[in-house]
Formats: C-alpha cells, sequence, structure tokens
C-alpha cells in the first residue's frame, strides 16, 4: 500500500470519527479543537480528544495552552511588571498542566459518556 492509501484511509477514518461525535451531540469546537485541526492540516495523524488516550490528550492540551498561555501573560502582564524569567516559565507549566490535566478529564469523561472506543479499536466501516 502506497502513502497516498495510507494517507486517504487515515482521513477517511478521521472523517467517520467526527461524524459519530457530532451525532453525539457534543459541541463541534469540543471534539475538533483548533488547536487539533491546525495539526490535521499540518498532516499530523492525531486521533480527535475524544478517542484519544487520557496522557495524549493531557500533553497535547497541556503543551499549547502552555505556550499560548504564557505569549499572551508575557506580553499583557509579566513585560510590564518585574518578574524572574524562571518564575514565568514555570508559571506557564503549571498552568499548562493543570489545563491539560483536566481537559484529558473532560475527554476521559465524554467518552465513556457516548460508549466511544479507543482509536485503535475504532473501525469506520462498522459505522450505519
Amino acid at each position: 500500500m502506497n502513502t497516498t492509501d495510507t494517507n486517504k484511509q487515515r482521513d477517511q477514518k478521521r472523517q467517520a470519527a467526527l461524524m459519530l461525535l457530532e451525532k453525539t451531540g457534543i459541541m463541534r469546537s469540543n471534539y475538533a479543537p483548533p488547536y487539533l485541526r491546525l495539526i490535521w492540516r499540518m498532516g499530523f495523524d492525531v486521533a480527535p480528544p475524544h478517542f484519544a488516550q487520557f496522557w495524549q490528550n493531557a500533553l497535547f492540551s497541556g503543551s499549547f495552552y502552555t505556550v499560548g498561555w504564557g505569549l499572551l501573560m508575557y506580553f499583557f502582564v509579566w513585560s510590564k511588571v518585574s518578574i524572574a524569567p524562571i518564575l514565568m516559565l514555570n508559571s506557564s507549566i503549571i498552568a499548562g498542566f493543570l489545563f491539560g490535566l483536566t481537559l484529558a478529564c473532560y475527554y476521559a469523561y465524554g467518552k465513556r459518556k457516548h460508549g466511544l472506543p479507543s482509536w485503535q479499536d475504532f473501525k469506520p466501516d462498522t459505522l450505519s
């Protein structure tokens, strides 16, 4: 199987998963958040968060939050006050860790509530 077929199958699986998530009534911004749509556009094969493992959700969402929150805090608050760079870094990491953990719990709850399989077990051809 060549790369084009693999990419096509990956995209079809993702689209089937997104259709299933839409049917659950979960808001699109929750099952396909902006940071994840950006990752998909860049060509990375990442499962929708309700299908992903807990640690993956914590890592992805926490990482993006760490960077985004840290930059916003720097430009709007920290650059105007005297604060040590290590404190800025630690604050961003702690905020990202807590956000990632909270979001991973949210996705795990939604996965269990709607009876969704893991990404490895999800078979688009079994949907009706």
